[in-house]
């Protein structure tokens, strides 16, 4: 994904680890999940708003025309 191997991945939880501490991270990691499923719902339902969209847009230039 962005080049990081097991090794790099380890360090990384460890500096977490240190920084934050052990009871935190349950805490921060619950967050960030919840965060990452809000943004995939907000992004799929703005996805079917454009889709939802677009028929309206054409349907009111036809009644325009005429």
């Amino acid at each position: 994904m962005f080049g990081f191997g097991l090794p790099e991945i380890v360090i990384i939880l460890i500096i977490v680890l240190v920084i934050f501490g052990a009871g935190k991270l349950p805490e921060i990691a619950g967050a960030m999940g919840k965060s990452i499923s809000s943004f995939k719902r907000a992004a799929s339902e703005k996805d079917g708003d454009d889709n939802k969209s677009a028929p309206e847009i054409n349907s009111n230039k036809d009644k325009k025309d005429s």
